[in-house]
């Protein structure tokens, strides 16, 4: 391509992202950003590149379920794994814009649908890796919404990630507390869940905020069982062979804690 006709396709090709904007994934679409100037600096990417290396290098002829996908990026970055099928939904129009748009500008072959986390029963079908990162607090219905994803569409592997606010300490609870026991909800360690009545960080969608030991708790009671902290705030989870509506004396329990 010459240089005159390179610079018009950039131009055309910043035109679109600007009035696809404003983004909130930055995507460099072949030297295009779009969004250079987020307020959290290079994001997903810069958070991205901390914990790549601990997920599989290779997805060949594996499939990849991105729920919330928002612009794309993961569900981009898993098809460059060599993921034979990645789809990608969210219930925001704009967001699914972009994504359809980032995908074709990078030639990558990817599905994206309008979708709830909590119809992904629709689906009927269960994926090789499930990708929730970054969704878990913009829900009414957390738990619901681990426990419709393990019920129907994980099975493997889960990569999640949840904004976590609080205490970064994870106290090992009992099994049981006698009713009169209430000192132990007194610990910062134990597992909480913070309500946001209106809004956190100018964004009314932020309703739920987990402290760490919550967000592990939650997966573990939605039947998976965390194979390691990877990062700050991100999990690599597998499906548990015990679900939690199936514990019970002499059951064995998904392991507390996960580094």
């Amino acid at each position: 391509m010459k240089l005159a006709e390179r610079s018009r396709a950039d131009e055309e090709l910043r035109d679109r992202v600007e009035a696809l904007g404003p983004w909130f994934h930055n995507i460099n679409l072949g030297g295009v950003w779009t969004a250079g100037d987020h307020f959290l600096g290079d994001y997903p990417g810069e958070k991205y590149r901390r914990f790549a290396p601990h997920l599989p290098a290779d997805l060949s002829g594996k499939s990849v379920l991105d729920i919330g996908c928002n612009a794309g990026f993961y569900s981009i970055e898993m098809k460059r794994r060599g993921a034979k099928r990645v789809l990608g939904i969210d219930s925001d129009d704009r967001y699914l814009e972009q994504a359809r748009f980032a995908a074709d500008a990078l030639d990558q072959e990817i599905e994206f649908r309008k979708l709830s986390v909590y119809d992904v029963g629709a689906l009927g079908e269960r994926f090789d890796l499930v990708v929730f990162m970054g969704v878990l607090y913009h829900l009414r219905h957390p738990l619901l919404a681990l426990d419709l994803i393990r019920e129907y569409v994980a099975g493997d592997m889960l990569l999640f990630q949840s904004m976590q606010r609080g205490s970064p300490h994870v106290l090992k609870t009992e099994e049981d507390y006698p009713f009169e026991e209430s000192s132990v909800f007194f610990e910062t360690g134990y597992p909480k869940l913070h309500f946001v009545e209106r809004k956190y960080a100018h964004d009314w969608t932020n309703w739920w905020v987990p402290n760490r030991a919550c967000a592990e708790a939650m997966l573990r009671a939605a039947g998976f069982a965390i194979e390691k902290r990877i990062e700050e705030e991100v999990y690599i989870c597998r499906t548990a062979p015990v679900p939690f509506s199936e514990w019970g004396e002499g059951a064995v329990y998904p392991a507390q804690g996960g580094e």
